[in-house]
Parts: structure tokens; sequence; C-alpha cells
């Protein structure tokens, strides 16, 4: 006896339900296979020739334990390791603050990267480099040391012989630059900023490199406007800041000169002294 017509269409939907699912079990579980991205630096997600950049690998088969990527837009092979004991999935590693870089001797334009594990591909992609960007100057003053430096866009202003601290923070600093150069009729000199300066008044929060520098302003310099100039990014971005002069000379206490200048003549007469003392024991012997 056969099943009526309406059992016999459910039944032979269901077989076919069942082989499809079967047919697409390979296609999916290639899909869930692993899988390699990458991002930029801050501030955003662009990969920049001689740019920092970042690795991950989703959904490595369990057990795996290293991975590394490479690229002939890489400066080297990058490792990277599992996220957490047992974690599908591999981030980069280092210590904290290292980036890994895109080579600065090639041009913009689409390479291959490669995740190996112990010499086996596990994943594949296309990175996008574009040209290194320009310099991003959030903040470039100038203050007198001994209270808080000005914020970016308010007021530079300083007096005549002040020490002060010169500091500039750039968001999207050239790789390899950890000095900067400044010039102005302010100093007697240029003035070299060097990165991570400290300054107790930045937050340095939104990903910028900081750079700092001391110095003192001329004694003779007249009240009035000046130019305050940096040269960054190796020479191919110019950066100036308007700084006024204003108020009387800051007075030097010449203190330490007399103190100094005191030591030098008890010196002098000490061995004045041993000198004559000297002279009366050999007259003595005569």
């Amino acid at each position: 006896m056969f099943p009526p017509p309406s059992l016999r269409r459910w039944a032979l939907g269901l077989a076919v339900a069942g082989a499809l699912v079967l047919s697409a079990a390979p296609g999916a579980a290639a899909a869930s296979g692993p899988h390699l991205s990458y991002t930029g630096g801050a501030p955003g997600v662009r990969v920049e020739v001689n740019g920092p950049v970042e690795f991950e690998v989703a959904g490595m088969p369990a057990g795996t334990d290293e991975v590394t990527v490479t690229s002939p837009a890489l400066i080297e092979p990058v490792p990277l390791t599992p996220l957490g004991k047992g974690s599908v999935e591999f981030v980069q590693t280092g210590a904290p603050g290292t980036q890994h870089r895109i080579r600065g001797d090639i041009a913009p334009g689409t390479y291959p990267v490669t995740a190996t594990s112990h010499g086996r591909i596990v994943a594949t992609a296309r990175m996008a480099v574009v040209a290194e960007g320009p310099a991003v100057i959030g903040r470039f003053v100038v203050g007198d040391a001994k209270r808080p430096l000005p914020g970016d866009g308010e007021r530079n202003a300083v007096r005549p012989g002040s020490d002060v601290i010169v500091v500039l923070t750039d968001r999207q600093p050239a790789a390899g630059e950890t000095s900067l150069t400044v010039k102005s009729p302010l100093f007697d000199g240029p003035l070299t900023l060097r990165e991570g300066e400290d300054d107790p008044g930045c937050k340095c929060d939104d990903g910028s490199r900081l750079f700092g520098g001391h110095t003192a302003v001329r004694d003779d310099i007249p009240a009035g406007r000046y130019l305050m100039t940096v040269v960054s990014h190796h020479g191919q971005e110019t950066t100036t800041r308007q700084v006024t002069v204003a108020g009387p000379p800051v007075p030097h206490s010449r203190l330490p000169w007399l103190i100094g200048g005191g030591v030098a003549l008890s010196l002098v007469a000490l061995a004045t002294v041993a000198v004559r003392r000297r002279q009366r024991k050999r007259q003595a012997a005569d």
C-alpha cells in the first residue's frame, strides 16, 4: 500500500532539504575558516607608506600556537599570537608601544599579504597602501616653564629673558622622526624638540606624538610679535606660530655667580698661603 500523494511530496521535500544541507556543509566550513584583516595607525584605518600597520587572523584551528604575516610591503615579518589561552583569534605581538611598519621605499598601491603557520599558508589578503599623509599639528606653543602652557589656538606670550618650554604634538608624525628643530628670533639659536619630552599639561590621549624642549627667550629682544617655525616630516613640512613678546625682562639672580667667584677667591688664597709656608720651610732649612 502506497502512502498518499501529499505524504510522498513531504518525504521528497525533506530528502532534498537534507541533501542541500549536507552539500552546503563544506562550503560553510570554508567560509568560517581563517580570515586575515589589517588596520592602519591612529588616527584612522588607512595604511600609509612608512606608516604603522596592525594585523589580526580570526578563525584559526584549535591548537594553533603561532601565525606569521609577511608581505612585500612590510619592513619585516609580523608575528601573531593567540589572544588568550586556546583562542582561535591571533593578534599582533610586541612590547607596549611596538609598531610594525610599511616600508618607506615603496610606491602606493595594492600588495599581497600572507599569513602562515609553521610554513603552511592559512590566509591571504590584499592590502591597499596609500601615500604618506601630511603632518597633523594639534599644538605648537611656547610658555613660561613655571606656569601652565597655553592650549592650541591660545595666545603665545612670553617676557624677555624668561625660561620657556616649547611643545608640539603631531597626530600623524613621520616614521622614525624622534626630534624636530625650531627656529625663531626669540632664541639665541635653533632649539631641538625631542620626542616624549614631559609636559604636565598635555593629556596626549588622541594618539598624538609629543615633542618638547627647554630654552630661554633672549634678554635683549624688543617687545613685539615674532614667528616660531618648526620643520617636520624629515624636512618636508613647515609649521609656523606667532609669539608675542611683552613686559619687562625677567631678572636673573647673580647669587650663583657671586658664590662661584667667592669659592674661586678662597681657593686662590689657600694656594697662596700654602706656597708661602713652603718658602718659609725652605728658608728655615737653609
